[in-house]
């Protein structure tokens, strides 16, 4: 196997063994393309979407944030131009049955890197010509290529005779376009301004995804950014949170030399956008995309109030007669893609340990607390003691179970950045030993001083 294979294998047996991500409905045989987050992972996720929050809204007076529901109108995909044209190109095994995207069977073949945005006919010939092997059964039999919509189809009702056709979210993008209005006029903001939301997407994927990469549900996090182009050009917008995305990934953990921005190229790029380009990380299975930047233009706001008899425009306040409709750009994160992205960032063996060295503003414990022996029961209430008070500030856990190396090497590979003991000594005169999680320094601190050494610690990342 390929240490990058093989790195990848490791990385989601951590994942299940120690409680980030399940299969979904295992017991039943799973479900392709679907994962649950366990214990751990839930934690992790949540720590990102909370300090992406922080970063692009939180702290910034421009951008308010949303949160739109998850089946809307069907109206709204008429509107947004979904349910014409997103869509994948299908083709079958004639031999197995096995369904596969066109496009991704070529880019796996290693014959070109991305071939998205190619007419149908374009790569029926590629595969054709090339005699593409179907990577279960071996045969060179494909079906040609037709349109997939990728959107979740679903009714609305109690009896089906008179239920209403609808759809799950195919991206987040539409309930912040929809919603313009109401905010505009419930918050009265100045342009430049973003409506920014978190929440789950779900696209009917057809392929296998690399574990979590490619899902049939899938968080997303992303805003849209509104202007009046004749005040300010797209470009510089768009520059600015060019920068400003890759700002947040990096500040997370993520190297800048795993990372690069691609440009969609005429028949890649969406129906509603003027410009895009994906932020590309070095995963092990081969670079892919974790972020999108497009320019959407005024095609949403413009299309939603030509469909719903809405008027979406805009009232410059310093000239009442002035309404246009504002253009946008729009950055979206792959919640997903960053949870896996920081996984291969962080995986680390050295010698016989691994150690998962995770930003530890994002690890699912910031505190492992030990009594050295777990047969004593003032070591064991003493730690407990500890334990409790410290989880009042940071996650904590108390972890008695088997010898003190072997709880290190535990906690080392979930990312827990310190580890604190309580001994004999600590009966004595109040101090634990702390141990740092990627140096495995030890320093010795009174219980009384706990608090503010961890915090201090954590804050200036010296476990790094």
């Amino acid at each position: 196997m390929a240490p990058a294979q093989d790195k990848m294998q490791k990385i989601i047996s951590l994942c299940k063994r120690r409680g980030f991500v399940y299969q979904d409905s295992e017991i039943y045989g799973g479900l392709a393309n679907s994962y649950d987050f366990g214990p751990l992972g839930v934690e992790l996720l949540r720590n990102i979407t909370n300090n992406w929050w922080d970063f692009f809204v939180t702290k910034r007076g421009n951008i308010y944030g949303m949160d739109s529901t998850i089946i809307m109108s069907p109206k709204v995909w008429d509107a947004s131009g979904h349910t014409q044209r997103f869509n994948d190109a299908l083709i079958d095994c004639m031999n197995c049955k096995n369904r596969t995207r066109a496009d991704h069977l070529i880019e796996d073949s290693g014959l070109k890197d991305n071939v998205e945005g190619l007419d149908f006919e374009e790569l029926d010939k590629i595969i054709i010509d090339n005699k593409l092997k179907c990577p279960v059964c071996g045969k060179s039999e494909w079906t040609n290529a037709r349109k997939f919509n990728l959107l979740f189809e679903t009714n609305i009702g109690i009896l089906e005779e008179t239920s209403a056709k609808a759809y799950l979210r195919g991206e987040i993008a539409q309930g912040m376009f929809v919603n313009f209005k109401n905010v505009i006029e419930s918050m009265r903001p100045r342009l430049p301004f973003g409506i920014a939301q978190v929440g789950k997407a779900f696209r009917n994927e057809i392929t296998k995804g690399n574990f979590i990469f490619r899902n049939l549900e899938f968080q997303l996090a992303e805003f849209e950014f509104f202007f009046d182009p004749k005040t300010n050009k797209w470009e510089e917008i768009y520059d600015y949170w060019k920068v400003e995305m890759k700002k947040w990934i990096i500040g997370l953990g993520v190297s800048e030399d795993h990372l690069s921005f691609r440009v969609h190229s005429d028949k890649e790029r969406s129906h509603y956008s003027e410009m895009t380009e994906d932020l590309d990380y070095e995963f092990p299975f081969g670079k892919k995309e974790m972020f999108g930047l497009a320019y959407r233009t005024d095609f949403d706001l413009k299309n939603h109030m030509e469909k719903s008899g809405v008027d979406m425009r805009y009232t410059d306040p310093n000239d009442p007669a002035n309404k246009f409709i504002p253009h946008v750009v729009e950055p979206t994160f792959g919640i997903n893609r960053v949870f896996l992205a920081l996984l291969c960032e962080a995986y680390s063996e050295e010698g016989d340990r691994v150690v998962l060295k995770l930003n530890p503003s994002l690890a699912p414990y910031k505190v492992a607390v030990f009594p050295l022996v777990s047969n004593k029961e003032d070591i064991v209430a003493r730690a407990q003691q500890v334990c409790d008070d410290l989880s009042k500030e940071f996650p904590t856990v108390l972890d008695a179970r088997g010898n003190i190396g072997k709880r290190y090497y535990s906690q080392d590979e979930i990312g827990t950045p310190f580890c604190v003991t309580v001994d004999y000594q600590t009966l004595e005169d109040d101090t634990v030993t702390v141990r740092f999680r990627d140096s495995m320094k030890q320093e010795r601190v009174l219980i009384s001083s706990l608090h503010p050494f961890i915090s201090d610690n954590l804050t200036q990342n010296t476990t790094l």
